[in-house]
């Protein structure tokens, strides 16, 4: 593979992992190469000063208040909704919804809809979805007597979209498919998806949480009714996630969590709910989170979404032909990085998946083993698990190399052992 093909210009990236005091930390003597920013990704020190000035200086609660730090607390709430819209080319800042997470945001769209699918509707995913957007559609058809249909994957871990045709009909209500999957990196035709749902009349949604932060992503563009995303997953605060969608879509949706602050007028016998995205937002929100996360956008607009996938198509072509040289190590879904997000899971026939992860964390590599949230996925492949390195702003070439050596060593240390 031509490496340099893919290489952003004027890519600093020592200047980069300054930014990110996590990366200072060093274990068992040896500096940390994370590897693991599929399931969370480290925090600039620019986003944890953000949360915390709000809380040293506008620790109000927003919408809840007549005073001063109320009213500022409901500002830098609505702002940080006004930065996603803008940043997403959503239709509008009420087009966005304040949620937990990807996953609660997916439940919200799924319970709301509850009330629309009676037996003998059908709801269409992939066979590469995370348990956040399979468990609420299972959830979903069980109460309604709707019932799931799922797109093939072929051979080099691709939807197989000449099914379309086949499995989204007339009774289709709803088709949710990922748009980079957290196993095998696929990056799929989400509007190609959104497009033959849209001509039967089924809403789409699409989980975004490994695509946000990770490459450009318009929510027009895409052509869904409803795009999901964690915070977390792109160099911002846990315990925040938003879900973007049109307005009529958004109309759709019942409440499915109710309480303060969702509603226009309640009685002892009766309630009506407040306008949209109010409606959807129950409780008090994590306000800290939502503060700090218009800096992550800053972080991420400072170097461009254009290079920072330039930079892990960069990274993930090094880190495929490395892998790829070695003799027995199996790579999951597709080769070309054009086709992937910037992780890679594998298998090993000498090393185990738990066993890999805990002998490379002993030589100061983090990476994830298990079934990644996608056990359904995992058994279609005839696997239990496997082990993943997922790429950031941070990761270099440098990292990729302390990998091979760490997978060369847990080689080496297991076949002696057993």
């Amino acid at each position: 593979m031509n490496q340099a093909l893919y290489m952003p210009e004027r890519w600093d990236s020592d200047v980069i992992k300054r930014q990110f005091p996590t990366l200072s930390r060093q274990f068992a003597g040896k500096p940390l190469v994370y590897l693991d920013c599929a399931a969370t990704s480290l925090r600039p020190e620019s986003v944890i000063n953000e949360g915390c000035n709000f809380c040293r200086l506008h620790d109000g609660n927003p919408h809840r208040g007549m005073h001063a730090l109320s009213f500022e607390a409901t500002e830098v709430y609505e702002s940080s909704r006004e930065a996603v819209a803008k940043w997403l080319d959503a239709p509008s800042a009420s087009s966005v919804v304040i949620t937990r997470n990807a996953t609660s945001a997916i439940n919200l769209v799924a319970g709301g809809l509850r009330g629309e699918l009676v037996a003998g509707d059908n709801i269409v995913l992939s066979r590469m979805e995370h348990h956040a957007n399979l468990i609420p559609w299972q959830q979903l058809a069980a109460q309604t007597g709707a019932t799931l249909r799922f797109i093939e994957l072929s051979d080099d871990g691709q939807l197989n979209v000449n099914d379309l045709p086949r499995l989204i009909d007339e009774r289709t209500r709803v088709v949710a498919v990922t748009h980079v999957s957290n196993v095998l990196g696929t990056i799929n035709p989400v509007r190609l998806i959104a497009r033959a749902a849209r001509r039967v009349g089924a809403l789409s949604l699409v989980d975004s949480a490994q695509a946000v932060g990770h490459m450009p992503v318009s929510f027009r563009e895409l052509e869904v009714d409803y795009l999901v995303f964690s915070a977390h997953k792109c160099y911002g605060p846990a315990g925040l996630g938003f879900l973007i969608g049109k307005m009529d879509s958004l109309e759709r949706l019942s409440p499915v969590e109710y309480g303060g602050d969702m509603i226009e007028y309640v009685s002892f016998e009766e309630a009506t709910w407040a306008e949209i995205p109010q409606r959807f937002e129950a409780g008090t929100a994590n306000s800290q989170a939502v503060a700090a996360f218009p800096e992550s956008i800053r972080f991420i607009e400072s170097l461009g979404t254009d290079a920072i996938r330039a930079h892990e198509m960069h990274i993930l072509s090094y880190a495929l032909e490395k892998l790829q040289a070695i003799d027995g190590l199996k790579i999951l879904g597709p080769t070309s990085p054009r086709l992937r997000g910037g992780l890679v899971a594998f298998t090993d026939q000498y090393v185990p998946p738990h066993d890999m992860s805990t002998i490379l964390d002993e030589y100061g590599v983090a990476v994830r083993a298990g079934h990644h949230c996608a056990q359904p996925l995992h058994r279609h492949l005839g696997i239990p698990a496997s082990t993943r390195a997922s790429f950031g702003v941070y990761t270099t070439t440098e990292d990729i190399d302390a990998l091979i050596d760490a997978i060369q060593q847990a080689r080496q240390l297991f076949t002696r052992k057993y």
